[in-house]
């Protein structure tokens, strides 16, 4: 394991867009999650975070985790980068003459992604923490941890995320035909989704069913970039002024629906990425 570690470190400590894209990502990272402490300018009325609650305990797990996985498509760049160059310049087909097989190199790429998540995790944990306990209006013990499970949400959601990126590079070995898979699969997806609450809308008689379109079931929901979508819900619906206007407080079911899918579609990525890798003549 060790050594799989050391030879995706060394395949990747030279190459430049990787730390370009990793300075990047843990540097918008860190601004991201002090953001809250800002004013902003909406409608002409002044809005700040941390004043509308985010920076509260415990709504402040699901606004750092929703804001920070905005930002793991800095990594998603990495892992499409350093594999199709793998293919390109054949150091895929170079290192299976040398020894190393098709299986170690899925471990070796799988490795890398936990890696990543584990340390993007910790950190999200770590400076929720701080800034919780600095800025939360309420700090007991129950309200600190009653949804801290969202780390586990944004552990999942990269980790499938990083997976999905590995299988269709290995799919398309090219870095450019990859991220084209991923805007049209993200397109094809949007549009499905919004097709069907377009229908689910139609047929909804009353005012409280179409309120209710959240517990409907749609097929889209069981597709991999919705699923990863869903696993953290948007937090700006928690902020004050947002419940305020719709005169109700902000009620939050656990997504298990979405949880389990992530994980029936990161084993069938990986999976699918040894299939390839086996099936084809490289």
């Amino acid at each position: 394991m060790l050594r799989l570690l050391k030879l995706e470190y060394y395949k990747n400590i030279g190459y430049k867009p990787f730390k370009i894209f990793t300075g990047l990502y843990f540097g918008i990272f860190i601004l991201l999650l002090f953001i809250g402490l800002v004013d902003f300018d909406l409608l002409g009325q002044k809005i700040n975070l941390k004043e509308q609650g985010m920076y509260n305990f415990p709504e402040i797990w699901n606004f750092t985790t929703y804001t920070v996985a905005l930002l793991k498509i800095f990594i998603g760049l990495i892992i499409i980068y350093s594999i199709s160059q793998e293919f390109t310049n054949r150091m895929f087909k170079q290192n299976i003459i040398d020894g190393l097989s098709r299986k170690e190199f899925i471990v070796s790429k799988l490795l890398s992604i936990s890696l990543i998540t584990l340390i993007s995790s910790l950190l999200v944990f770590i400076i929720t923490l701080f800034i919780g306990f600095s800025y939360s209006e309420q700090t007991t013990s129950d309200l600190v941890w009653k949804e801290s499970f969202f780390i586990g949400n944004y552990c999942i959601k990269l980790f499938t995320f990083f997976t999905f990126l590995m299988f269709i590079t290995i799919l398309v070995r090219k870095s450019t035909f990859a991220f084209l898979l991923l805007f049209v699969l993200w397109v094809g997806e949007s549009i499905l989704s919004g097709i069907e609450v377009s229908i689910a809308k139609k047929a909804a008689v009353t005012k409280e069913a179409i309120a209710n379109l959240k517990q409907h079931f749609f097929f889209s929901d069981l597709l991999p970039l919705h699923s990863m979508s869903s696993l953290i819900p948007n937090p700006t619906d928690r902020l004050k002024i947002v419940q305020a206007l719709v005169a109700s407080e902000h009620n939050f079911d656990y997504p298990l629906k979405s949880f389990i899918m992530c994980l029936l579609w990161s084993g069938l990525f990986i999976f699918g990425s040894y299939w390839i890798l086996k099936k084809r003549d490289w």
